[in-house]
């Protein structure tokens, strides 16, 4: 239905408009569509015009308020803003369905803050490690007033609100793990009976000293004597509280990180660990603190660096079995008899070939399985080639140099450990290539030796398990490029760890959507960032209206099972 302006053109070449309120009916013989005038209201020029605008204004009561605002748009449309809102929203909803949002309202009631606004904040901060490019508290506080939508957050966010909410969240982050844990397990259907455990380590600037290290007494001030006194004590400190950096920044504290996922890879939960805490110290926390929400009888999948008799021990306390990567080069004696012995491989997915191997006896035997992979065995055979030949190139024409040179020469190439390995000086002091070296090395090609305790499982399972710690190492792939783990943006401690819980939450959303969806979060937020909330002016008010949806938005919501955005969301009508 519309209102319908005819011109009709009188005798002395001037034209009458008329209006009549009208609606299309298609003709039942030619299918051709006719307008069919239901009311006239006369000559435009003599119609009452305050009487249309009853009228108008009669309809509107029946109509949403923003949709009666867009309706009775008269004029020039100014379009204030556009922000993107879809990958957002998206995760506000799945944020609300995981009872993230309710677990730290939960959490935070009856404590000193403000339940409903310390939630929007906190989510606010992990929505924006999922934004194409995270930024820091006080740049993200811009990002949220002027670059994006994200409902409920109040006006005017500040740093300060956001170092408040970090500060709340570590102080309840183990209460808020177990209640997000649950919700998530229970409506996912998460099968936890295996989990993967796997650390990392990162850097971070200080403006303090660890607590745990230096005594408050101990730490200068004043005059240029204490400043030095700081800056050593400050030196000592990193070095003390760093183990070694995989980032070449042996100068800066660092921190370990580790995470323990299931076989999908959702992580369960994250853990913030000082830089030299011990490996056994480490899997006794993480296994107590899984321990503590009833996970006791399940199955750790481990790599090698946590191999340890100790370790492997604490992990069979309560029921617990472990699998664990075994170094093939070890000087543990019962991986060189695993190794040794013989049998035939079965081949099980793909080109994967495992043999099974026990060694000892009693309660003293240990269960171990030998993978080979041919791809990966001709892999490595042909990197040692090449390897090889750059070393004859290194060490040619060594014959020619004085004894002292081809000393110098060989502690020079022994430096590399890729060089040393297939480097021997012989009695004369001359320089040759190892070949008993290589052959031992070719035993070793695309193999991985795993032990396991659990005597449930078959070879397949346990080799076929422990593939699953790529799992794991995705996660940290996606901390450190798509959530932006590093650089942080704190200099005190409890900041770290904070902001490292705020990446796990980026993560746990994360990865539930690629679950659902099948799809990389970049390629689904590629998509969803093209829905943005356009804010437009016109003479009968303001009004924010989000953008149409596309099919493959459609598809994206489908998968996750969540119904449409809003198409209108805020609204200011123009004052009479």
């Amino acid at each position: 239905m519309y209102l319908r302006e005819t011109r009709r053109r009188n005798a002395d070449g001037s034209q009458v408009a008329y209006l009549a309120l009208a609606h299309n009916e298609r003709d039942p013989e030619t299918g051709t569509p006719k307008a069919k005038v239901i009311h006239n209201f006369g000559r435009a020029d003599l119609v009452d015009r305050d009487a249309l605008g009853r009228l108008v204004r009669s309809i509107s009561r029946f109509l949403d308020p923003a949709d009666a605002v867009a309706a009775t748009a008269t004029g020039e449309v100014s379009i204030l803003e556009a922000r993107p809102m879809g990958a957002y929203w998206v995760a506000d909803r799945l944020w609300e369905r995981l009872g993230i949002g309710a677990g730290i309202r939960r959490v935070a009631a009856g404590r000193r803050i403000d339940a409903d606004a310390a939630e929007r904040v906190i989510f606010a901060m992990v929505a924006n490690r999922l934004s194409v490019k995270p930024l820091s508290k006080l740049a993200g506080c811009r990002w949220v007033a002027e670059r994006a939508h994200i409902d409920g957050l109040p006006a005017g966010m500040s740093d300060d609100a956001c170092y408040r909410a970090m500060d709340f969240l570590l102080d309840a982050i183990d209460e808020l793990q177990e209640t997000v844990f649950f919700a998530v397990a229970n409506l996912l259907n998460l099968e936890v009976d295996l989990l993967f455990f796997d650390t990392t380590s990162t850097y971070w600037q200080t403006d303090r000293l660890p607590a745990e290290l230096i005594d408050q007494g101990d730490e200068p001030d004043g005059d240029s004597h204490a400043e030095h006194g700081r800056s050593r004590l400050r030196e000592e400190a990193a070095r003390a509280y760093s183990k070694h950096s995989k980032d070449h920044r042996p100068d800066l504290p660092q921190v370990v990180i580790g995470m323990a996922v299931t076989r999908t890879g959702i992580p369960v939960r994250m853990w913030t660990f000082g830089g030299t805490t011990s490996d056994q110290k480490i899997i006794a926390k993480v296994k107590d603190d899984l321990g503590h929400w009833g996970l006791h009888r399940v199955i750790w999948c481990l790599d090698r660096g946590f191999n340890s008799q100790d370790n492997r021990r604490y992990l069979q306390r309560g029921g617990g079995h472990y699998i664990v990567g075994e170094k093939l080069r070890s000087d543990a004696p019962e991986a060189a008899a695993a190794l040794a012995r013989q049998g035939r491989y079965r081949t099980v997915a793909g080109n994967l070939r495992v043999k099974q191997v026990r060694v000892g006896e009693g309660t003293a035997a240990d269960r171990f399985v030998i993978c080979h992979n041919p791809d990966r065995a001709r892999y490595d055979a042909a990197t040692r080639d090449q390897l090889i030949t750059r070393l004859q190139a290194e060490i040619a024409e060594s014959d020619q140099l004085a004894p002292a040179k081809r000393r110098e020469r060989y502690g020079a190439l022994a430096t590399k450990p890729a060089f040393k390995r297939f480097l021997r000086l012989t009695p004369t002091g001359k320089l040759r290539i190892d070949k008993a070296a290589i052959s031992k090395e070719a035993n070793f090609d695309g193999k991985f030796l795993l032990r396991t305790s659990d005597e449930s499982l078959s070879a397949d399972d346990i080799a076929q398990g422990y593939k699953g710690l790529f799992e794991a190492e995705r996660g940290w792939r996606d901390l450190k490029s798509t959530i932006d783990l590093r650089p942080v943006y704190h200099h005190r401690e409890d900041r770290i760890r904070a902001h490292i819980q705020l990446c796990w939450l980026a993560l746990l959303l994360l990865r539930v959507t690629e679950t659902e969806t099948g799809d990389t979060w970049r390629n689904i937020r590629n998509q969803l960032d093209r829905i943005h909330l356009v804010t437009m002016a016109t003479t009968s008010g303001t009004v924010s209206q989000r953008t149409e949806l596309t099919a493959s938005h459609r598809q994206i919501l489908s998968s996750l099972k969540l119904p449409e955005p809003s198409r209108f969301y805020e609204f200011t009508p123009t004052p009479d």
